[in-house]
């Protein structure tokens, strides 16, 4: 084969080449690209939600109460759930208190440690359109109300300060409830003094 011969079938072989990867090297490309894009939707709600996070955490009762006192209860263990004619609640508590509730607290006369925290949510109701069965399911959320223990910041309600922090469902913001100090439910919970002030048992499961 003259040289002439040799270098046209190498350049050939390397269109060919060229040819064959050029799809591939597309195809890896906009692979990569998706995944930016899919990853940078996926960032940017986490960012939000951080940012949603933060400017709740920041918030602190008329009371004292720092709404940051009980991050993460949004994963903690129920405890119970309650219903009025208006409000979906479901309650729940710290892993201290619920360890405590599990060893018999308080119907074994011991009162919940120093630590303890224990939040109730509140849903607007409303009838499900999709259950084959009349049920009331969560529709709005509007508010938490939590309650720690802490016998040094709250000698005069039973070692309990309470707190409310409402949420606007249309501005997606929280805000402390700006009547709700830190005695504001011991009216209520005086009536469970015997039960270290807390109406919720942890219900089986």
């Amino acid at each position: 084969m003259s040289g002439a011969m040799r270098k046209a079938w190498a350049q050939g072989g390397l269109e060919q080449k060229i040819k064959t990867r050029s799809p591939i090297k597309v195809i890896a490309a906009l692979t990569v690209v998706g995944a930016a894009v899919l990853l940078g939707a996926g960032a940017a709600a986490k960012l939000r939600a951080q940012g949603l996070d933060n400017d709740k955490y920041s918030l602190r009762s008329p009371g004292g109460i720092a709404f940051s006192d009980f991050k993460g209860y949004e994963d903690w263990s129920v405890v119970s759930s309650a219903r009025t004619e208006d409000v979906l609640k479901v309650i729940v508590a710290n892993p201290a208190m619920i360890g405590a509730y599990k060893v018999g607290t308080p119907a074994n006369g011991q009162p919940f440690p120093q630590g303890s925290m224990i939040v109730k949510l509140q849903w607007k109701p409303k009838k499900s359109t999709e259950a084959p069965f009349v049920v009331d399911v969560p529709d709005t959320f509007k508010q938490v109300f939590v309650m720690e223990k802490d016998n040094k910041r709250f000698p005069k309600t039973g070692g309990w300060g309470y707190a409310v922090y409402n949420y606007d469902v249309a501005a997606n913001k929280f805000s402390a409830d700006p009547s709700a100090l830190q005695d504001c439910g011991q009216t209520c919970h005086v009536a469970v003094k015997a039960k270290d002030y807390i109406f919720h048992p942890y219900q089986k499961r």
